[in-house]
């Protein structure tokens, strides 16, 4: 009997998901929890496995479309099983499943006819539009033309931008050249970034204080534990002394893990750090240490190293980027010196890691030369004001210079 595959919840409040890539087609095999297809929610990006062994008998969902949990995505079966049984479900047609001539005419002009399968919703925006589909790459399944489709072709000619002859027959939904420029669309975890930067803007009155920590205790007594944390199959790195410090800063200071509600300031009891992680191009994504101050240094430099893997990898799940009450980002990483962080709602404040450099400085009225870092904290002025601020920031970096 054939099984339907349906959304899964796949965390506390997901409670829809917008289908990536599929990862098989109409008539290929699979066996039972193999992955299926790919979706995303909350900028991650998660696999779904098949519920059963067979055949994909039908895929109802197109990459890009927004799905809610429960719906219908697929259905696997028995090669060649008959599935008229489940009637509602709306499917995309293969290759095998052409519409009739007649219904082709309902929505096609004669010259049309040999494109396929095409939805009244994309023929209607074509007409509007004056758009000619022969001149349309089809992204859909077997090379159907979807709406996004159209869509991105007649937002292309408003640019008033003639397409170069040769790249053409290369233009995909995701990348369009032109003569000048090119345009590339947005991805789900771009929107995703985009839509909470400007949110987070709009909602804290973000101020910025800068420190300048000396690294050379936190230097030397890495170089001295690295080899042991690597016989336990850790790797020791400088963003997990990092999350050690804001962990005793926060215990400090209990108002910087906090929110703020119409009612008041609301003091957050557990200690969830978030640890911004580059994906690249991509974009970021924020992982979440819950419970970080029961955690040692070999226990959180364990976490990092798994989070960070497993966030690079596309294997974290929805629920390891939620409940976050402080964030750290470390843009040191591609040199950056110190920056101004966006805050990562609801929380208070986000604490921004420079690239750590050795610089001359003076220490007992003499000129020395130590490893050091600008701290760059940024906070929600309505819960903090500049003093409270540095008493937290002094604490993490007092912690940090000096590291025994």
């Amino acid at each position: 009997m054939a099984t339907k595959v349906l959304v899964p919840r796949l965390g506390e409040g997901v409670d829809e998901v917008t289908v990536t890539k599929w990862l098989k087609q109409v008539g290929d095999s699979i066996n039972e929890l193999e992955p299926l297809l790919e979706v995303n929610t909350d900028k991650v990006d998660t696999e779904i496995p098949a519920p059963a062994s067979g055949v994909i008998l039908r895929i109802n969902m197109q990459e890009g479309q927004v799905a809610k949990v429960g719906e219908l995505l697929a259905i696997i079966g028995a090669a060649g099983e008959k599935i008229e049984e489940y009637s509602g479900v709306r499917s995309l047609p293969t290759s095998e499943e052409k519409p009739t001539l007649t219904q082709r005419q309902e929505t096609l002009s004669p010259s049309q006819t040999d494109l396929g399968f095409i939805s009244p919703v994309v023929a209607k925006i074509a007409a509007e539009h004056g758009v000619n589909l022969g001149q349309v790459t089809g992204t859909g399944l077997n090379g159907r033309i979807t709406k996004n489709d159209v869509v991105s072709y007649v937002e292309s000619r408003k640019l008033k931008v003639e397409t170069r002859p040769s790249q053409h027959a290369n233009l995909t939904p995701d990348t369009l050249t032109l003569s000048t420029d090119t345009l590339i669309k947005h991805s789900p975890i771009r929107r995703s970034i985009a839509e909470h930067m400007v949110m987070s803007k709009r909602t804290s009155p973000h101020v910025l204080t800068v420190m300048e920590a000396d690294l050379s205790r936190i230097t030397k007594h890495r170089a001295e534990n690295k080899s042991t944390f690597e016989r336990d199959g850790v790797k020791l790195t400088f963003t997990a002394y990092f999350m050690s410090a804001i962990v005793v800063g926060l215990k400090a200071y209990p108002t910087v893990n906090s929110s703020w509600t119409d009612e008041g300031v609301l003091i957050h009891k557990s200690i969830n750090l978030g640890m911004a992680t580059s994906l690249g191009e991509e974009g970021l994504i924020v992982p979440v240490i819950k419970n970080a101050d029961n955690l040692s240094l070999l226990a959180m430099a364990r976490t990092v190293n798994d989070l960070a893997n497993r966030a690079r990898t596309k294997k974290l799940q929805p629920d390891e980027v939620k409940g976050g009450t402080f964030t750290l980002t470390n843009h040191g990483i591609s040199g950056s010196l110190f920056a101004f962080p966006v805050i990562n709602q609801p929380q208070c404040g986000i604490l921004g890691v420079g690239a750590m450099q050795k610089r001359v400085v003076v220490i007992d009225d003499a000129i020395a030369i130590r490893p050091m870092v600008y701290l760059s904290f940024v906070f929600d002025h309505r819960i903090l004001d500049g003093a409270s601020a540095d008493w937290f920031l002094m604490k993490v970096k007092e912690i940090l210079e000096n590291w025994s």
